[in-house]
């Protein structure tokens, strides 16, 4: 068996995170298909015995998709053994870097209808040179409201990797049991 990480990202930094998972969860044996929700069909449910999303916020919202995935597929979600990331910049400050201070994530998990065993967040990366002139201008200026990185010719990753490599050995030891 595997396990499913989809991603939802904006500017790949979550689709980095997933692949960081898949790799830390094969050092433990444990092999995982990562697939880009945006971009998938229909999942084989049955191949699968725990499965992991991950999600990127932009101005304060997870891309529609998410939401609608989560609710299309809320039964087999709740299911399977499950968890749930949330990547996004306000994690830059420490405080700001679980599911019960992170405003977005604890949003998300109380009004969603799939209720995964383990959440994180992550601080997401920061590619002013990447963005288009708008998004660049938008994150700056939230960036400079917040205390953050303004130099619109850097690119910052503020990814605690360490954490990452934490929230793969929680996923590692989820099973149905842990259900009860």
């Amino acid at each position: 068996m595997k396990t499913l990480i989809l991603f939802s990202t904006r500017d790949g930094q979550t689709r980095e995170i997933a692949a960081y998972l898949a790799s830390e969860l094969k050092e433990q044996g444990i092999y995982a298909d990562v697939v880009n929700l945006n971009r998938t069909q229909e999942i084989a449910w049955q191949e699968y015995d725990r499965v992991v999303i991950g999600a990127s916020i932009r101005y304060g919202h997870f891309h529609p998709a998410v939401d609608r995935f989560v609710k299309k597929h809320a039964a087999m979600l709740n299911d399977l053994p499950s968890a749930f990331y949330s990547v996004n910049l306000v994690a830059r400050k420490a405080e700001k870097r679980t599911p019960q201070t992170n405003s977005y994530t604890r949003k998300f998990l109380l009004s969603s209808p799939w209720h995964p065993m383990v959440s994180a967040v992550f601080a997401g990366a920061l590619r002013y040179p990447r963005y288009r002139w708008y998004d660049r201008f938008m994150i700056r200026l939230i960036m400079k409201m917040t205390g953050g990185e303004t130099d619109t010719r850097k690119e910052v990753v503020y990814t605690d990797w360490s954490q990452v490599a934490s929230f793969a050995h929680q996923i590692a030891h989820l099973t149905r049991d842990s259900r009860l």
